[in-house]
């Protein structure tokens, strides 16, 4: 498949022109960025299945997630920890850091890496004990966002990430999907949806598969809390995987 071959040759280019451009653009805006204002935002979300960054994959059980946002300029630190609620044990842990590479009338670009943790149960035999123990599954990702502002509640992206996994039976992941945009879709006077359809294709090392997903979320004016769902439907796929995927989430944001 071309697509395949055009990625594994790209991604280490990918990687050493994301790196140089952060070192480049931070040496660059040291003096000026000391006069930003930093701001700081961040959200608190419980839902009834924990969904992954990658929505094929899933906790398959209640979780809470934690986001932080702490922006400077074009710069972001963008944390994300995320945990079951029925033992309150960790699920993963997620630090983005994303620059703001383009940002025109008409089109924006942002590029990110982030390393990150999965956590998972493991039951185990020690001196003669059964006991069960958290297993530590490390990866580096990174990502590449370019965007097409069609209107002011409508844009097109495509996405595209690869994930490193260190010491993992997975090494390489490739994720590549077309999301468009639909905001303050009017559901009244003080109501309002915000829909992101998105086809993808996920590659795990062989093993690929193409799927149809989409959120969607539910705010009110001037109102802090949210209501959002994810929906995930496996279209063509040899990566083992459930055939559809959904959540609900409260979200809270500050």
């Amino acid at each position: 498949m071309d697509l395949l071959i055009y990625l594994k040759k790209s991604k280490v280019f990918f990687f050493l022109l994301m790196l140089l451009h952060f070192n480049c653009r931070m040496f660059a805006q040291q003096i000026d960025s000391l006069k930003e204002k930093v701001h700081v935002s961040g959200a608190i979300s419980v839902t009834n299945n924990g969904i992954s960054i990658i929505p094929t994959f899933m906790l398959g059980r209640p979780a809470t997630i934690f986001d932080l946002v702490v922006r400077k300029k074009n710069f972001s630190f963008e944390p994300q920890f995320r945990f079951a609620i029925e033992d309150a044990k960790p699920w993963s842990f997620v630090f983005w850091l994303r620059y703001k590479l383009i940002q025109n009338k008409n089109f924006k670009m942002s590029i990110g890496a982030h390393p990150s943790t999965v956590f998972s149960n493991t039951s185990g035999i020690i001196n003669g004990v059964s006991k069960e123990f958290i297993t530590v599954r490390r990866f580096f990702a990174g990502e590449l966002t370019p965007t097409i502002i069609v209107s002011k509640n409508v844009s097109l992206n495509l996405y595209y990430l690869y994930s490193r996994g260190l010491a993992e039976a997975t090494k390489n992941t490739n994720y590549v999907g077309l999301i468009g945009n639909f905001s303050s879709i009017k559901l009244g006077k003080e109501f309002s949806m915000k829909a992101s359809p998105q086809l993808y294709y996920l590659q795990l090392d062989e093993n690929d598969g193409f799927y149809a997903t989409s959120t969607f979320t539910f705010v009110k004016k001037n109102f802090p809390l949210a209501i959002s769902s994810i929906v995930n439907k496996k279209m063509k796929s040899t990566i083992v995987s459930e055939d559809f995927v959904w959540n609900v989430s409260l979200i809270y944001s500050y």
